[in-house]
């Protein structure tokens, strides 16, 4: 047996593309649920839950790029700032921040559709705020400001319908947190994709 290391398809460009299976777990909520109980922040911890409300391509993405450093988020890491801006100036689109002590430790993002659809299009916690409790309290906030989204932007319809996806790349405990917050499982799909580089917390990292 060749103890040889095999190359590494993220840097040999001669090497052929790799890929990696990958699950997807689509889930929904067809009426408002009363959440699970969360774990709660340790005694003391100043938490608090805010929306973003000016729109701020920098901010959005600084939250994006931490976030998914290490959870290949990648789609939206060519955007440039005219793209930023235009997705967040849209009706509808809305980001709530989770902060422990003033620090930004998550975000979720929701996003109206038609018909009274409303998607959390991104949802999840930097590394260094995993495991402490805020996950749990801030999805179960992202899915209350997602049924009450049309109150705050008049064009659009009551909610109907929130619904998410996640995957097997995000968090181990991405999908039980979901059920967790009464999302029922309603498909699910395993797909070879293009093996993504972890982008890291930023170039060169």
């Amino acid at each position: 047996m060749s103890t040889s290391p095999s190359p590494d398809p993220a840097h040999d460009a001669a090497a052929p593309a790799a890929r990696v299976t990958v699950t997807t777990w689509y889930l929904e909520q067809t009426e408002p649920r009363e959440p699970g109980p969360a774990r709660r922040p340790a005694p003391g911890a100043e938490v608090r839950i805010e929306r973003a409300a000016v729109p701020s391509p920098e901010f959005s993405r600084f939250l994006y790029t931490a976030v998914g450093q290490d959870v290949a988020w990648t789609d939206r890491l060519p955007w440039d700032l005219a793209r930023w801006r235009a997705h967040l100036e849209r009706p509808g689109v809305e980001t709530w921040v989770v902060y422990e002590r003033g620090t930004p430790g998550g975000f979720v993002e929701l996003t109206a559709q038609d018909a009274g659809v409303v998607e959390i299009s991104y949802f999840g916690l930097l590394p260094a705020f995993r495991g402490r409790g805020l996950g749990g309290l801030l999805l179960a906030e992202g899915t209350a400001r997602a049924w009450d989204l049309a109150g705050r932007w008049p064009d659009r319809e009551p909610t109907r319908r929130v619904w998410v996806h996640t995957c097997s790349q995000d968090g181990e405990h991405a999908l039980e947190n979901y059920r967790r917050r009464g999302f029922r499982l309603y498909d699910t799909r395993v797909e070879e994709e293009p093996y993504a580089v972890q982008p890291g917390p930023w170039p060169g990292a």
